[in-house]
């Protein structure tokens, strides 16, 4: 099949790569232009840029699809399919409307629910015990179109966003490839979204960092591992930043107001709402180095502490 594919950060690489594995043939790739990242600001090539150009695929960098260029472009390229893996922008009726077999997304999450920016992040946060990933049917809303096949799967404890994005990016590629080959076979039977069952996930910020310690732990824990890699829940010690990398829930009840610090056998713990207890594994000061919890208060003495939230 020829295929263009779309995508842009870690996410999209998998598919790209199945895509390929899978003796498509993919036409070209269009990724988000190159951007300036980390302290020093430094631009930076997409992921999906990068494997593109070692596989020597055509290449399309579009800051915009409004323009009508972009369709014009996929037009002649004529593919039978465009695969979308985590692309970023909205796909204009002029580009969904140019192949056979339209446009297929591959979503990181059980539509409908969470539609939006931050599926897994948002699975993560709501404390979900499972979630998956969609191939959809592309349509002019935001991932409104018609379900074509899910794979689900289990949320672990522990499993962060970064962790769970990693395995939800390798089940979508698998599960792209299956959709396109049924495409072709023509054994696909679309199924309409519920609206009413529809949820939505927005964009991650720094605002979501803040932690309120009158929360539960495990409400807690589920904030510090879904904003895990970014941008990392975070609360206030000594009137500088701290942010928690790493926390599990602790088995024994606490006693004492929210917030206030304790240690027991070296393990550095946080008094949250209902009486729970946050131990804290990895840290981050401000303008310092990543951490264990427990190394980080050898340095700094804080039982009885009481921090901000």
């Amino acid at each position: 099949m020829r295929v263009v594919f779309m995508g842009t950060p870690d996410f999209a690489v998998p598919p790209l790569q199945a895509l390929l594995r899978a003796g498509h043939e993919v036409v070209a790739v269009f990724t988000q232009p190159d951007k300036p990242r980390g302290r020093k600001m430094t631009i930076t090539p997409p992921p999906v840029k990068v494997l593109a150009q070692a596989e020597g695929l055509r290449l399309f960098q579009p800051m915009t699809l409004g323009d009508g260029t972009a369709a014009r472009q996929i037009g002649q390229l004529a593919p039978d399919a465009v695969a979308v893996a985590a692309y970023g922008k909205i796909l204009p009726k002029g580009v969904l409307n140019i192949p056979k077999f339209g446009c297929i997304n591959v979503h990181a999450s059980l539509l409908p629910k969470y539609r939006g920016a931050a599926p897994v992040q948002a699975a993560i946060l709501a404390g979900d015990a499972r979630t998956g990933v969609t191939t959809m049917q592309m349509a002019e809303g935001l991932d409104t179109g018609d379900v074509l096949l899910q794979s689900s799967t289990p949320i672990f404890p522990e499993e962060t966003a970064g962790d769970l994005t990693g395995r939800l990016s390798n089940l979508g590629a698998d599960l792209l490839v299956r959709t396109l080959r049924m495409a072709e076979e023509g054994l696909l039977q679309p199924v309409p979204q519920n609206g009413e069952e529809s949820s939505y996930a927005a964009r991650i910020t720094r605002k979501m960092s803040p932690i309120d310690w009158n929360r539960p732990a495990r409400q807690i824990h589920d904030q510090v591992r879904g904003l895990f890699p970014w941008p990392e829940a975070s609360t206030v010690f000594r009137g500088r930043g701290l942010k928690i990398c790493g926390s599990r829930v602790a088995e024994k009840a606490a006693s004492g107001r929210p917030g206030m610090i304790f240690s027991e056998n070296d393990a550095f713990l946080v008094v949250c709402g209902g009486g729970t207890a946050l131990e804290v594994l990895d840290v981050q000061p401000e303008g310092g180095k990543k951490m264990r919890g427990s190394d980080f208060l050898r340095g700094h003495p804080a039982q009885g502490v009481v921090l901000p939230g």
